[in-house]
């Protein structure tokens, strides 16, 4: 009896050892139901009704053409690791003058760009200062506004 119960535990040690390595998955962002997305049509919707429909978006065009984002993603990983997106799915909404549904376009992960940054640092335009003209740079310098009596009761 002591060899079956040993091993029923070496198999229960085993499945949870592999269930501790199996992948765990999230939803972030939007979840976006194919149905309800169907049902926004161009010309027939407006601002009111797609956020009635949908809800409020993920964030809005700032510029160009009024455009709403649903941004939705899903991914997966396994304990102690970063997290890999498995789906990516953005649906964009995009609206006239008038806040009527012009055109709604569903994009997925093939249209991320991933981004490799170079190097420890962003180049920028100007000179190199080090760490003792930062802390000593403006010593001796005289103050912009104000200075040299071109302020108001000078």
């Amino acid at each position: 009896m002591h060899g079956r119960s040993g091993r029923a535990a070496l198999i229960a040690g085993a499945a949870l050892a592999l269930g501790a390595c199996s992948s765990i998955r999230e939803s972030r962002g939007y979840v976006i139901d194919p149905i309800l997305v169907q049902t926004i049509q161009p010309g027939i919707d407006n601002q009111r009704s797609v956020e009635g429909t949908l809800g409020r978006p993920t964030f809005t065009s700032q510029y160009g053409e009024p455009t709403w984002y649903y941004v939705s993603s899903v991914t997966g990983r396994k304990p102690f690791v970063r997290p890999r997106i498995q789906t990516h799915s953005v649906l964009a909404v995009q609206f006239d003058e008038s806040g009527n549904v012009a055109n709604v376009d569903n994009s997925g992960i093939d249209d991320v760009v991933f981004l490799q940054p170079d190097g420890d640092k962003t180049p920028t335009l100007g000179r190199e200062r080090g760490f003792l003209e930062d802390l000593f740079g403006n010593i001796g310098q005289v103050g912009g506004v104000g200075a040299g009596g071109g302020g108001p009761g000078g």
